[in-house]
């Protein structure tokens, strides 16, 4: 088991908890996973990617070739915004090119876009479910929740660097690149068809999914080639998001 020596000087714990911060995040290259579970995902996935992990109890053994430090149940409560924190948080580093204006030399078959997706539990649900589903990246707009936020990754239960992200404002032409090089583009709408059986059987697909209250824009919603609606009874208007998402990517699978 590898601990923090005098070699390796421990951090002030108000240093993990300033990574809440995008600003912190980005200047300090690294952000918090928190729970055995999620932990264990980036683990097995992407074991390069943790730097050091910190626990209140016995570390678990998938947890030993990394830098390890001890801290109290307190402490950990000091550093996360959960109400009941797990025990265990690994600090892991940033992708790249989360934030770049370009796409993947290989994007794969089926992308995920999110437009305006403001609420981090959202956000981190459907990544969640695009991973499930086979999906090979996410798209965002600037103006949807950060996919780093500490919501966000708990919402997404490990699976966040399962898939490329790119969260831009260069997301409309990233979508138009796509589409230019034979994607079909399916956008949700709660004015489009209601019958799957018409989505385009393309091997290449974009999956659009808008903002909570205001669905699509117009930019996006005109280079659709399918409009789908998820018919409801009346007695509910409408669907969350992450619910219609899943729906969507599984009748897209």
């Amino acid at each position: 088991m590898v601990y923090q020596s005098e070699d390796t000087p421990l951090k002030p714990l108000k240093w993990y908890k300033a990574l809440a911060d995008k600003k912190e995040r980005l200047e300090s290259g690294v952000f918090l996973v928190e729970g055995e579970r999620a932990v264990r995902q980036i683990a097995d996935n992407n074991p390069d990617a943790i730097t050091e992990v910190l626990s209140t109890g016995e570390l678990p053994s998938f947890c030993r070739r990394y830098v390890y430090r001890h801290i109290t149940a307190q402490q950990l409560r000091s550093i996360t915004s959960a109400t009941t924190p797990q025990g265990i948080i690994a600090v892991v580093r940033i992708p790249e090119d989360i934030y770049a204006e370009n796409l993947p030399d290989n994007p794969g078959s089926k992308i995920l876009l999110l437009e305006d997706v403001q609420d981090p539990g959202n956000a981190g649900s459907l990544i969640r479910t695009a991973v499930a589903f086979g999906f090979s990246g996410v798209i965002m707009s600037e103006k949807c929740a950060d996919p780093l936020s500490p919501k966000t990754v708990q919402s997404t239960a490990g699976t966040i660097l399962s898939l490329w992200i790119r969260r831009t404002n260069n997301y409309l032409d990233m979508a138009s690149s796509l589409k230019a090089a034979e994607y079909s583009l399916i956008a949700t709408d709660l004015k489009g068809a209601e019958n799957p059986s018409f989505l385009p059987k393309s091997k290449r697909l974009i999956l659009a999914l808008g903002n909570e209250a205001s669905g699509l824009s117009a930019g996006i919603l005109d280079m659709a080639d399918f409009r789908l609606k998820i018919p409801i009874k009346d007695k509910a208007e409408s669907l969350n998001v992450a619910a219609c998402g899943a729906i969507c990517m599984y009748l897209t699978r």
